[in-house]
């Protein structure tokens, strides 16, 4: 449903959203809550469309130890196929009756080979099993190579180790409400120089026409010098906000969604990091009050920063 109150004419709108304009051509979601695009493009070969190591950098660890393991037993189970085809006679040390027994004896030969092990039990013997033999080896340094740089990618790749609440809030503020949202930091990364912006995307109705129509929300505080508890990032919705007189029943039949960039500064790495994601108007929960995050330690000396707190709220009438 388009967003059907009079858009506020004091506020600004974003021009530098990177998002298209038409309404009609957009689905579902600007960001998703990870902090990619939600956009798929098509029209190019799905291998040129891939960056690999963006890919193997950034899938999840389960997936990125499957591939390297399925490579791994899928490359030896080719060669071992390719020694079976010229002949396991030809790799001396093999003493296999059976198919299956001489295709595992093969397989680990290749597994020795492959990782450059070489325990010398099995050898190859003739120009074509030699010929093999060689090529793999180089193939396993080549493999191993990339896996080498790989793991050190994922390992090394500065992020920016914070995590969002799972809802923004309208909450009471001062003597007006404001829009609200929570992050915090929860590994022990020093993170400074932290800033924020939030952008909001409503569906508006435009001369007849349906449009996307973004607007830079003013924050309370947009910089911390450094991150080390929970921020709250706080949009009072004044007479200059979008959301200025938006009542709970807009908010639930409005199609709008909060996008939140982070950008921090990493003192171990001495780079910039960035994090975003995104709130639904559906994600957003009209009417309620964040609880405090943090606690004093019992002995009094140190500051407990409560992490599974961070999407806990109460409701609150305004």
């Amino acid at each position: 449903m388009a967003f059907k109150k009079k858009i506020n004419s004091k506020a600004q709108d974003d021009k530098n959203s990177g998002f298209g304009a038409n309404a009609s051509s957009y689905g579902g979601r600007f960001v998703t809550k990870s902090g990619n695009a939600n956009v798929r493009k098509t029209g190019i070969g799905f291998f040129e469309g891939i960056s690999w190591y963006h890919t193997m950098l950034t899938i999840p660890r389960w997936k990125f130890f499957f591939i390297i393991l399925s490579f791994y037993f899928l490359v030896n189970c080719a060669f071992a196929s390719i020694y079976v085809l010229i002949g396991v006679e030809h790799l001396r040390g093999i003493s296999a009756v059976s198919a299956l027994d001489k295709f595992g004896q093969a397989f680990f030969f290749s597994i020795q080979t492959y990782t450059t092990v070489g325990y010398g039990h099995i050898s190859p013997s003739g120009f074509l099993a030699s010929f093999v033999a060689s090529v793999e080896a180089l193939f396993g340094l080549l493999s191993f190579a990339i896996a080498t740089g790989l793991f050190y990618g994922r390992f090394s790749q500065p992020r920016a180790h914070i995590v969002f609440s799972e809802n923004a809030i309208v909450a009471p503020y001062q003597d007006i409400t404001a829009l609200m949202l929570r992050l915090a930091p929860y590994k022990n990364a020093n993170l400074t120089e932290a800033e924020a912006k939030v952008t909001l995307g409503l569906h508006v109705e435009e001369n007849g026409k349906m449009v996307n129509k973004f607007y830079q929300l003013k924050l309370e505080l947009e910089k911390v010098n450094a991150l080390t508890l929970s921020w709250t990032l706080v949009h009072p919705i004044t007479e200059d906000s979008p959301l200025y007189q938006l009542t709970a029943d807009d908010i639930k039949n409005t199609i709008g969604e909060v996008i939140v960039f982070i950008k921090l500064f990493d003192d171990m790495y001495s780079t910039a990091v960035v994090k975003r994601t995104s709130y639904t108007f559906d994600e957003v929960v009209y009417g309620a009050k964040y609880l405090p995050m943090f606690t004093r330690s019992e002995d009094e000396n140190k500051t407990i920063l409560h992490i599974y707190k961070l999407n806990l709220f109460e409701k609150v009438s305004l």
